[in-house]
């Protein structure tokens, strides 16, 4: 008997189905139905750095390439907050599932004020160690003065960020990824409208340049704080302010919290540790190659954005039915997540096959010294993120199914020996001793995504995830 590859009977291959189970159809358009909005918020997220370096690019390349290096040093801040909001998911998740409402209020309670916390102790360490940090990153004389400018002003919205981002990964665990996309809408309106205010000087605007690119960053994360603050303004929503008790610890939700979070905070440490020494491997090599390097990660984040979509859906989903006590449906959504991201990943790889010159274009000002290479070299990366694209994204899909799942410390360890080892000794070899340059710490990427997708399969494949308790 044929069967469709997209019927409930195909993704319930090697599930063992408990109960009744929806339709292929339902599977589909229930998990497309939370990831739409959680993949165009990611692509809205995404479109910040892009933005930034398009508009940036009318200052020349050391321009792009000192806002390009203020990005791995800003996410290592970013990375407790990144882990946060990763536990809150799950265990908000797992809480609507169980119609736990003062649960999910009692976990974002906690996450809140402890994301107070941690906001005062790093703005302060970050506004003192700026330019050390971007040193390390790989600075030079040409870029460090722009670089440490764009990274003070930009870190100064910290807790714009942090407890924006806590808030909308609450909102996701419970079912609502609107409110993350339309915060983020509004952060690119904002972000675009005064990048062109403030970097050329438009109507009675000073000319800020760099300055101006960051103020308008910092900005749009305002705004966007403001509409995920005004989600849990109601006393009938799930997550309610009326709901909300800051600075009223609670050990036992700490303890859960920092379970979770202590996972996903090694996963964040060890990603963070390894893209900061691939990132200063790649800025030893030139001012034009950091540009590039900087050009080509923001195109990737077009593709990054797809999957960080779908695994938002996929750690929602699977969070809310293991709550239930459904860990096939739960394996169901996350199969079906496989499949559409599959079908993304192919369009991809024809968009950034077939267009990587215009799409080059876009980044480049004419008659720059670093035109030519930057265009010739930048188009031929383009390639390799093409290939990469399938892995990239049904990685990142399975990795979100385990976290959904709470397994964050298989992730963790994971993320340790694939981007934290491999990947940084794969792009020195391939850079330094066989004399590739840029494209070598491309290729180390490339091979990195499909071990990271090879770690993941294996482990969802087991079905351990679903025996976890939070």
């Amino acid at each position: 008997m044929k069967i469709n590859l997209f019927s409930s009977r195909r993704l319930s291959k090697n599930i063992n189905i408990s109960g009744d189970v929806p339709s292929g159809r339902d599977l589909y358009v229930g998990f497309l139905k939370t990831a739409w909005p959680a993949m165009l918020e990611s692509l809205l997220l995404s479109l910040v750095n892009v933005v930034d370096s398009i508009m940036v690019s009318n200052c020349g390349t050391n321009a792009v390439a000192a806002v390009g290096l203020t990005n791995q040093p800003r996410f290592l801040f970013y990375a407790v907050f990144f882990s946060l909001s990763v536990s809150v998911t799950a265990i908000v998740a797992r809480r609507r599932g169980q119609n736990d409402r003062e649960g999910a209020n009692a976990c974002l309670s906690q996450a809140l004020g402890v994301c107070f916390v941690l906001i005062a102790v790093l703005f302060t360490t970050a506004m003192f160690t700026a330019e050390p940090l971007l040193l390390l990153a790989g600075a030079k004389s040409d870029t460090l003065g722009d670089a440490a400018v764009y990274f003070r002003i930009t870190m100064g919205g910290l807790m714009f960020t942090a407890v924006g981002m806590t808030v909308n990964a609450a909102q996701r665990g419970s079912g609502n990824t609107k409110i993350a996309m339309r915060s983020n809408a509004v952060a690119n309106i904002t972000n675009i409208v005064f990048n062109y205010f403030l970097i050329n000087g438009v109507w009675f605007f000073p000319e800020l340049g760099i300055k101006g690119a960051a103020v308008a960053t910092l900005l749009g994360n305002a705004a966007s704080f403001a509409m995920s603050v005004s989600s849990l303004i109601g006393k009938d929503k799930f997550l309610s302010h009326k709901k909300l008790k800051l600075f009223r610890w609670d050990k036992a939700q700490l303890a859960t919290l920092g379970r979770i979070t202590a996972g996903a905070g090694a996963e964040q440490i060890f990603m963070r540790v390894g893209f900061f020494i691939y990132s200063v491997i790649v800025a030893n090599l030139g001012t034009a190659e950091i540009a590039t390097h900087t050009i080509c990660l923001n195109i990737q984040t077009l593709s990054l954005a797809f999957g960080d979509g779908l695994s938002v859906a996929a750690s929602a989903l699977i969070g809310q039915n293991l709550g239930k006590n459904r860990p096939d449906i739960a394996g169901l959504y996350s199969k079906a997540g496989q499949r559409i991201g599959i079908c993304i990943s192919l369009v991809l790889v024809l968009v950034f096959s077939l267009l990587g010159g215009p799409i080059m274009l876009l980044f480049l000002k004419e008659g720059d010294a670093n035109y030519d290479y930057v265009y010739n070299t930048g188009r031929n990366i383009l390639f390799i993120i093409a290939a990469a694209a399938p892995a990239l994204i049904s990685q990142v899909i399975c990795n979100g199914s385990l976290r959904g799942a709470g397994d964050t410390k298989y992730v963790a360890v994971t993320s340790a020996v694939s981007i934290a080892l491999f990947r940084p000794a794969t792009a020195y070899l391939l850079c330094y001793t066989l004399g590739l340059g840029l494209y070598g710490a491309w290729i180390s990427l490339l091979i990195d995504q499909y071990m990271r997708l090879a770690f993941s399969a294996y482990r969802f494949r087991t079905g351990k995830w679903a025996k976890i308790k939070i």
